[in-house]
This record gives structure tokens, sequence and C-alpha cells, in this order.
């Protein structure tokens, strides 16, 4: 089977993010053959030079389709915090630094967010598809609010601080499947899927 093949439905996601992957599958089901980066046969990292979830998403996206011809799409995601000028944006993989990990991420925003009342906080997602030599953008944000210390044990990134509106759990103590039946990726996975039945 031709991996690169869309007319079987395979599709290439701009990603090594192992948890990034399984959520996009889980959301497309199995209509969908998400092919990643590594299955691709493409090597180390893709640049993200952008000052926009937008513009890194394309870069991904042009880099993947440039060196292989293949459709694809790549994603990026940001944590914006009211309090914070809506901080850590686009920055949000490396807001503690270059070398940095999701845990010195999640401390950074904790002790910049000691004592703060107003906890405001969405994470949006971009999706950049590249199809027939076409681009097209799909987004999806989740409202919600940072916790004064991390909660839950599941999920990535700033899941254990984040709680989305109208739930008591945070992202990390959420099953994955209300987890995507709710979150920004989930929204723009399925924004992406409508566009491809259509």
């Amino acid at each position: 089977m031709n991996l690169l093949d869309m007319k079987k439905r395979s599709l290439v996601f701009a990603t090594n993010n192992k948890h990034k992957l399984a959520e996009a599958r889980e959301i497309l089901g199995e209509r969908y053959e998400i092919v990643s980066l590594e299955e691709l046969g493409h090597e180390g990292e893709i640049p993200e030079e952008q000052d926009t979830l937008e513009g890194n998403a394309l870069q991904k996206a042009r880099h993947v389709h440039e060196r292989f011809g293949t459709a694809c799409f790549a994603d990026d995601t940001g944590l914006e915090i009211a309090a914070l000028g809506n901080e850590p944006g686009v920055r949000s993989a490396r807001y503690a630094g270059e070398r940095c990990d999701p845990a010195a991420n999640m401390q950074k925003v904790l002790r910049l967010m000691r004592g703060v009342t107003r906890r405001e906080a969405r994470f949006r997602c971009v999706i950049a598809l590249i199809l027939e030599g076409k681009e097209h953008l799909f987004e999806g944000i989740t409202e919600g609010e940072i916790l004064e210390a991390e909660e839950g044990q599941g999920g990535f990134g700033y899941d254990p601080i984040f709680r989305p509106t109208g739930h008591d759990l945070s992202f990390a103590d959420m099953p994955p499947s209300l987890k995507n039946a709710i979150s920004h990726r989930g929204e723009a996975v399925r924004a992406l899927e409508r566009f491809l039945n259509q």
C-alpha cells in the first residue's frame, strides 16, 4: 500500500510527537491512515521560526510538502494566558528556554501566576493542510483557566495545569476520549476532517 496515496485516505502528519499522533488517529478514526514523519522517512526536526501559530504550522507543512511532494498537515499549538499578555503563545514549547522540557515550562507558568487571581487562559491550535498544491488553515480553541498546582498524570505539555471551562478535571485528569471531544486540537482536527469529507 502506498502510504502517500490520498485515494486510500492516507495523510502525512508532520510530527513525531506520539501524543499528537495518538490524538489525531483517535479523532480521525479508521477512515484515515495518519503517517508520521518517522514512517515517512523524515529525520531531524522541522524548523519553527515564525512568530504566529499559523506561520509555524504552514512552515512545517511546506517543509514536508516541498521535500516529499505529498499531501500533509501540520499543527502548532499555544497556551494563551490573559494575565501574562497571552504568553506563552507561540513560544509555549520553549517558554522556559530552548532546551527546556514540559515540566520546566509548567513551573515557569505556575511561578509567574503565583498570587494572580485572574487565571483565564485558552489553548489555541492551528492546523495547516497542503492538499493538491493548495493551503488551508483550521483552528480550534479551548477556553479554561490555569490551576494553582498540577493535577493529574495523563496528557502532555501544560495539561496538568489547565482546566477547561465547564469541567472539574484538568486535561491531564481526563480520559483521552473526553479530552479529544472538547480539546482545541480535537476541534481543529474535526474541522480538517469535515473539509476532507466534502
